[in-house]
């Protein structure tokens, strides 16, 4: 989610000269530190401690855990009797990379799906229903009984890992797997796997790339949200957080004056282009028409990939360039046969190592 971002935040092998000198000014206290804060965010409790409404809390907290656009966390919650709505929270949308808000309300379907699947793990049922009055999901609850899936139990160890993978071929079980917890009637799901499709994605990831790069005001915007060190991590719990895309940590005032300096095209499609090549294929996520309810659909598919490549051992993260750029998106579509309709996701996956998770805000910064 952007949702859904795959970005480098800093890439000057100098900038690691005296670093461990300059992180030592970083004035986090062991107690708050990002490593403790990660490791509660990410916490998968023990369902017997939770009863009552305690159960509509923590299913909100699984949901948090879902990707979001540069990690806005561009959602609220409101727990009703029986239910609970996800509505978008515009004060977070960013209207550079996301004009139409497309990437926003594929996070709430990826906050939904989240949920979704938190409920039976809890003893309930749950039902999500596009709500056009608030532009959110309201999601019904019931009494049901307990069954924590698999894809449940891959929530708090799912990651956007933008990281190199190990280059190998997953096997035709797995992407069969993959392609169905992905694909529902109203969402499309292509597996590319052959190195000549996915060098055609790269070309149209690269134009758009730099054409992004071109646009101070995305550069700008991208750049606000970019956390370089844990102490600021922590200090706002959301963002792009440097050592999550495998950067170093440095004092935001030295990050934000490398970033200005350091953050080139060149640099920048270089990592792609290994990122890519390092991966064993890339999935293009389709919905059926471009509005609301089925961006929102788009995530709650993503989301269930994501899930259940976790649950195989594979990683995944977003590539959405050609979907963000809108006078390369229409003959990105083209070349992928995808002519009138609108490709919602690209997403690279493939096998390797994992980086650091991501922080969310607490639950009752959420509610509404």
């Amino acid at each position: 989610m952007t949702p859904l971002r795959r970005r480098m935040v800093l890439s000057a092998p100098t900038l690691l000269i005296g670093h461990s000198a300059l992180t030592s000014c970083d004035s986090t206290t062991k107690s708050e530190s990002y490593e403790t804060v990660a490791e509660q965010t990410w916490r998968a409790d023990s369902l017997a401690k939770i009863e009552g409404n305690a159960i509509s809390t923590e299913l909100v907290r699984y949901a948090t855990l879902a990707p979001s656009s540069h990690n806005t966390q561009c959602w609220k919650f409101q727990i009703d009797n029986k239910a609970i709505s996800i509505l978008p929270d515009l004060v977070r949308r960013c209207p550079a990379v996301d004009p139409d808000d497309h990437h926003l309300f594929v996070s709430l379907g990826c906050a939904a799906e989240n949920l979704i699947q938190a409920a039976p793990a809890h003893g309930l049922s749950a039902e999500a229903n596009f709500d056009p009055e608030r532009n959110g999901i309201r999601i019904a609850l019931a009494e049901a009984t307990t069954e924590a899936s698999a894809l449940f139990k891959a929530i708090p160890s799912r990651q956007c890992t933008r990281g190199d993978y190990d280059g190998k071929a997953l096997s035709t079980q797995e992407l069969e797997i993959l392609q169905r917890a992905a694909t529902t009637n109203n969402v499309r799901v292509l597996l590319l796997t052959e190195r000549s499709e996915m060098m055609r994605v790269l070309d149209f990831i690269i134009q758009s790339n730099t054409a992004q790069m071109a646009d101070p005001v995305f550069v700008k915007e991208l750049k606000n949200w970019i956390r370089f060190n844990g102490a600021a991590a922590v200090r706002t719990q959301d963002g792009l957080f440097s050592l999550c895309s495998g950067n170093p940590e440095i004092p935001t005032w030295l990050g934000e004056l490398a970033f200005g300096l350091l953050f080139r095209p060149k640099s920048e499609n270089e990592k792609l282009s290994k990122q890519i090549r390092s991966s064993a294929g890339i999935a293009i996520f389709v919905g059926k028409t471009a509005d609301k309810s089925n961006w929102i659909e788009v995530g709650r598919s993503y989301e269930r990939f994501a899930l259940q490549a976790t649950a195989l051992g594979i990683r995944n993260a977003f590539l959405n360039q050609p979907v963000e750029v809108s006078a390369i998106r229409s003959s990105f579509a083209q070349a992928f046969g995808l002519a009138n309709q609108r490709p919602d996701l690209v997403v690279r996956f493939g096998r390797g190592p994992s980086l650091p998770q991501s922080l969310r805000r607490p639950v009752q910064a959420v509610l509404v």
